[in-house]
């Protein structure tokens, strides 16, 4: 029996702690209370070929069409083959999915060709799977260290080993350690905090893929970034599940008009790309003002039985969705980009996996199709899992080798000393839902010359982890010159076939793919 520590309790690392933790030692590492992760604020659902009048070809036909070109077939099929199984499981594990005359329930999203997404607790789909798989791993034999911030990878003669971390004492000081073991799997997340708008939480720094950029992985797709359609307009960014557009609701303008049919044939079931830079265009014609979400067609007994949560957070604020539209305003949701894994959550490095978001398994392409994160999550935490005693090799991709930039190294020998607002607003500016080459190069300029505060805490750690993947995102940015899924430059409006490729960037080496 060998040893493996586990980085995130999200999905990803939950059920990647209870499959190891059937034939190895397990160390669960989580920088918070356990349980605090993306998974948590899911509302959307989980999607799976799992109903007569769906297919598994379908679903991967659907994924394809999202990924704008660039997803890896492979990876696609694993996921949309193996994601009804999967599903089963976590039924198995306690997992409640919403049920209608004793079937499953499913609705519709955008882009998708049949209703294939599984709902839990109408729009607490993430949270209902949180608790039934933080319950199974509390009742495991695994080592919960919570609280437990990981500052960098132990790499020893080429191989991942184990974490250095900060972990807090009983004082409630964070003190240096060093955890080791046979193999390491991070499923520590994305980097939504990044931006100056995300619907992510506090804990999305980002942690994971800059300890995997520093140790020398290869990270891939970093300019891809997903920005969700519909948050609220209000402090907190709160997500408006996609899925209340799935079930009939509109965009309307300040006059209340329906814009979106203006700028795609599907309107609002449009890819998310499409939505949300065309809420962006009516927000700069109305001055900034945000547009409007009408649900009222739905009825307020339907919003609230459907949508709790979302109903609680708009009465919380003032707001009526069952009898007037909702402000609503894109903001950063979901990072297509990674550390870059193969089909078994390999990664370049011997001895070191990633799933999750913090991976790139290349199933999104370009452009997330909606509710396949968590089932990416479940289906390769449990792949990755099944290749921990297969022999052990990095991810091979010298067969691909060609030129493209070093990632910048870290603590630039300028000395601006930048606040972690001071980077979202120049993301949220520079490489958010437009993109341009001269906003992008002065971003660069600026971000070459700052520096984070070097006082060894958490939140000290967390950004310059975020400088270091804003500073990646920028420059993969400024090399993509075309517009493809997620990723739109202004003054390359098209896509360009010499394009049709996944960049990879790697400190001090680069390992295109």
């Amino acid at each position: 029996m060998g040893s493996v520590i586990v980085v995130g309790t999200g999905i990803a690392g939950l059920v990647a702690a209870l499959e190891a933790g059937r034939s190895h030692d397990v160390t669960l590492v989580t920088k918070a209370e356990l349980g605090e992760s993306n998974t948590r604020y899911a509302q959307g659902g989980i999607a799976a070929a799992l109903f007569p009048d769906d297919s598994v070809e379908a679903h991967i036909r659907d994924t394809l069409d999202a990924g704008a070109g660039l997803n890896d077939r492979e990876a696609v099929a694993v996921l949309c083959t193996e994601g009804p199984g999967r599903i089963r499981d976590l039924i198995r594990l306690g997992v409640e999915f919403d049920r209608e005359n004793g079937e499953l329930a499913r609705g519709r999203e955008a882009a998708h060709s049949s209703a294939r997404i599984l709902h839990a607790g109408g729009d607490a789909t993430g949270a209902v799977i949180e608790r039934a798989l933080v319950a199974a791993v509390r009742e495991s034999a695994a080592s919960i260290r919570e609280f437990c911030f990981v500052r960098d990878l132990v790499v020893r003669d080429g191989r991942v080993v184990g974490i250095d971390v900060l972990e807090r004492d009983a004082a409630g000081r964070d003190v240096p350690g060093r955890i080791e073991a046979d193999a390491v799997i991070l499923a520590s997340g994305g980097a939504g905090q990044l931006y100056r708008h995300t619907t992510n939480p506090s804990v999305a720094t980002g942690d994971g893929a800059a300890a995997a950029l520093r140790a020398g992985a290869a990270l891939s797709d970093v300019e891809f970034y997903q920005f969700h359609p519909t948050s609220l307009a209000v402090p907190g960014n709160f997500l408006i599940s996609e899925a209340v557009r799935g079930e009939g609701a509109v965009l309307v303008d300040a006059r209340g008009r329906r814009f979106m049919a203006d700028w795609h044939p599907d309107a609002e079931l449009a890819p998310r790309d499409v939505v949300a830079r065309g809420i962006a265009r009516q927000m700069a014609e109305q001055g900034g003002e945000p547009v409007w979400l009408d649900a009222t067609a739905l009825g307020a007994d339907f919003l609230a039985g459907r949508f709790p949560g979302i109903t609680r957070v708009c009465r919380e604020h003032g707001l009526d969705w069952g009898r007037e539209p909702i402000p609503v305003t894109p903001a950063a949701h979901y990072w297509m980009g990674g550390i870059r894994t193969d089909e078994w959550g390999r990664t370049s490095l011997p001895g070191l996996f990633a799933v999750g978001e913090v991976a790139c398994t290349g199933v999104h392409g370009a452009n997330r199709l909606a509710s396949n994160s968590l089932l990416e999550s479940l289906v390769f935490a449990w792949r990755a899992v099944g290749a921990l005693d297969l022999a052990a090799r990095p991810v091979d991709r010298q067969d691909h080798e060609a030129g493209a930039p070093n990632a910048p190294a870290s603590g630039s020998s300028a000395s601006h000393q930048f606040t972690r607002p001071e980077l979202q607003q120049l993301l949220w500016d520079a490489a958010g839902l437009f993109r341009d080459r001269q906003t992008l190069a002065g971003a660069a300029d600026r971000l070459a010359g700052w520096t984070a505060r070097d006082d060894d805490t958490v939140a000290s750690l967390e950004t310059s982890n975020l400088l270091d993947l804003g500073r990646l995102v920028v420059d993969a940015a400024l090399d993509r010159e075309e517009s493809r899924g997620a990723h739109y430059r202004s003054d390359f409006p098209q896509q360009r076939p010499e394009f049709a490729r996944h960049t990879a960037w790697a400190r001090r080496v680069t390992v295109p793919c």
